[in-house]
């Protein structure tokens, strides 16, 4: 078979909308929508794992431990899931602080 030269097709330059020149949209830097989420975040109360699918791991465990139903207070999910979110904000916020130490940018979890 032959080898033919191909013809490098001819660039078209973009033209300019009906309304004027066309923008590109906004990006943000990396890192710089993770670092705004995360003093959202830090400013507000709100639980951040939904209530729901809390509350029925937390009736399945409890009817793992035990054979006995147990019925639980609204108020007392509420202070258990608070305190779940607590718990792992400050695990993760050690483990964050040792892969800096390690001179690590990022966690990694197996």
């Amino acid at each position: 078979m032959a080898r033919t030269k191909h013809v490098a097709a001819k660039k078209q330059k973009r033209k300019p909308s009906a309304q004027g020149t066309s923008k590109r949209p906004h990006r943000y830097k990396p890192g710089t929508r993770a670092l705004q989420e995360i003093r959202r975040l830090q400013k507000t109360s709100q639980r951040l794992i939904p209530f729901a699918p809390f509350v029925r791991e937390v009736r399945a465990l409890s009817s793992n431990l035990s054979r006995d139903v147990y019925r639980w207070q609204a108020e007392a999910l509420i202070a258990l899931q608070e305190a779940a979110e607590d718990f792992l904000v400050h695990l993760f916020g050690d483990a964050m602080l040792c892969a800096i130490h390690a001179k690590r940018v990022t966690l990694r979890l197996f």
